[in-house]
């Protein structure tokens, strides 16, 4: 179809990232059998997948356009991403964030030079707000899932994964608004159709399988995924973008409990060595305890999405 990221889109976007985002490992679980490895994207710069849609999207903008400044509304990694790009760029940023989001999240767009603006933790009052600032000020609004740029930057994960392991037979993926899944997906399936790509969301926002299961984008009230955890997951519906590329790419979406993605959390850091927020550890929580529920495979790679987790939250997994 030709409305959606192509291969050659997710490699123009790795060209634009080289030198910028890491490169992140397949570090291996250990003691697993099957294998399974971990994508540890909480070990990018800002610690989280979010630079790779922020930077290819917002460095790719005309010269002219990116001067004005950029805005975006965000749980909290994608607004980080976009501080971060903004602050390379030495462009002005402006973040629309609920009022409830984890202060360790805040904090790191602060000392990357951005402008806070809180509102309800609805995509409503966030959309409505970052689209009035970009009509007022001209900024150009740099969306945290829906749109074909951001796809193609988080696409350049599944390029990685495919790149340095070639033998993934199932590969596990966080999803919110749907951006991370969709990029990678396409990467996976153009480069290894064969391999199966697999969705994961929490029990308590599990917007994403009720869509695929319906085939077409389904909405949860912020009272019902504000319930979650998983504070970057939390996403009420996915955009029509993104549901596009899942309902095209994505082989099944299955769903993890709170306890799940705290034990997860716990085991990623205690025998992998790698930090998670809960949001990261649902798609290793996947292979944990759901495999069942899981294709077949000798050979499984779960995306730890990112690690900015409250330390005092990680402290109450950890303990």
């Amino acid at each position: 179809m030709s409305d959606l990221v192509s291969l050659a889109d997710i490699e123009r976007a790795a060209e634009r990232l080289a030198g910028v985002a890491a490169r992140t490992p397949l570090v291996p679980f250990p003691s697993t059998d099957p294998a399974l490895l971990v994508k540890a994207e909480s070990l990018q710069p800002i610690g989280a997948f979010k630079l790779r849609g922020a930077y290819a999207t917002i460095s790719a903008l005309p010269d002219e356009r990116r001067a004005r400044g950029v805005v975006t509304h965000s749980s909290g990694n994608h607004a980080q991403a976009v501080a971060y790009t903004a602050r390379l760029l030495g462009i002005r940023a402006v973040l629309v964030i609920p009022h409830t989001t984890p202060g360790v999240k805040v904090d790191a767009c602060v000392r990357h030079g951005a402008e806070i603006v809180y509102v309800e933790p609805t995509m409503e009052a966030r959309t409505a707000t970052a689209e009035k600032l970009a009509e007022a000020h001209g900024f150009a609004l740099i969306p945290p899932f829906d749109d074909p740029r951001i796809v193609a930057g988080q696409g350049t994960v599944g390029l990685e994964i495919v790149q340095d392991c070639p033998e993934a037979e199932v590969v596990l993926v966080p999803v919110g608004g749907g951006g991370l899944l969709a990029g990678v997906a396409a990467a996976v399936k153009a480069l290894r159709p064969e391999a199966k790509v697999i969705g994961v969301e929490p029990e308590l926002a599990a917007d994403a399988r009720a869509s695929l299961r319906a085939g077409h984008p389904v909405e949860w009230a912020a009272e019902e995924t504000g319930r979650t955890l998983a504070d970057a997951l939390r996403a009420q519906r996915l955009g029509d973008v993104t549901f596009a590329h899942i309902r095209e790419f994505v082989d099944d979406i299955v769903t993890v409990t709170e306890d799940e993605i705290r034990r997860a959390t716990r085991r990623l850091a205690r025998e992998a060595r790698l930090i998670a927020e809960p949001a990261g550890a649902v798609a290793t929580a996947a292979y944990l305890f759901r495999r069942d529920e899981l294709p077949n495979a000798r050979t499984y790679v779960s995306v730890l999405s990112g690690g900015n987790v409250d330390p005092a939250l990680f402290l109450d997994i950890y303990a």
